[in-house]
């Protein structure tokens, strides 16, 4: 029975070698240390960038549209407002006369 039970010592480098299996899977499966690892990262970088661009110049085309809308809008509401002050000029002009004309016909009954 004490034959098959392992020691203290036997467990700890039991541990320590699987630690360092461990460590040299890691060391092996290490993307730095492949060949090809710049090159991979440098085109990561490089369709980042073109992504960036891409969404920025999404962006300011969406700006500039919203932009382009606001204006036309904006000019649409400033001719709704000159039209509705022609429009309030005309009848205004139109009640004057109205006026204009009873008070003329008052003073001709009164002569």
């Amino acid at each position: 029975m004490r034959d098959r039970e392992t020691s203290l010592a036997d467990r700890l480098s039991t541990a320590a070698k699987a630690t360092q299996a461990r460590l040299a899977r890691a060391r092996a499966s290490d993307p730095s240390a492949r060949a090809d690892f710049a090159q991979q990262q440098e085109a990561r970088r490089a369709a980042a960038a073109a992504r960036d661009a891409r969404i920025a110049e999404r962006k300011a085309a969406k700006r500039a549209e919203e932009e382009r809308a606001a204006a036309a809008k904006a000019a649409q509401q400033a001719a709704r407002e000159a039209e509705a002050a022609v429009r309030d000029a005309a009848l205004e002009a139109e009640r004057k006369a109205a006026r204009d004309a009873r008070y003329a016909a008052r003073k001709a009954r009164g002569k």
